[in-house]
């Protein structure tokens, strides 16, 4: 089953960020659950999650950002893709990145978005193969 995340499945979701690049899991405190209420209740931002067997095995996030240019089309940005270990090659990641898209389409978004800080060519072809390029434009990060 692939869904938007409901209030119950922040414990899952923070276990699976393991396999993204988190080194554990944030401390339980007012500050994650005040985080965790903002994104539910934000209606641009969507949590998606793949479900097997009652486990949440693989996610993605898809945020619409509003936009003033393009006929003031929104855009999609599209973070957070992982998969569990023991459920990767299955296309759940990518069943997660086709419900983003159809959101995006939903919401009438000119274009979607999405960075990888991976250099794996596995990882590139998976992205190329869900629709995505790498000509158009040029990403920049500054971490803060």
């Amino acid at each position: 089953m692939i869904r938007e995340a409901n209030i119950n499945d922040l414990e899952e979701i923070l276990q699976l960020y393991l396999y993204l690049h988190e080194e554990s899991v944030p401390e339980q405190n007012e500050h994650l659950t005040d985080t965790w209420e903002q994104i539910i209740n934000d209606s641009n931002h969507h949590l998606i999650v793949k479900e097997i067997g009652g486990k949440i095995v693989s996610s993605c996030v898809c945020v619409i950002i509003p936009n003033l240019t393009r006929n003031v089309r929104p855009y999609a940005f599209v973070e957070n893709v992982v998969t569990h270990a023991d459920y990767r090659g299955k296309g759940y990641a990518t069943d997660c990145l086709n419900y983003a898209k159809e959101i995006a389409l939903k919401e009438n978004c000119y274009k979607m978005m999405l960075l990888t800080g991976s250099k794996r060519p596995e990882t590139l072809r998976f992205y190329e193969n869900a629709g995505y390029n790498s000509n158009d434009k040029t990403a920049f990060i500054q971490w803060l």
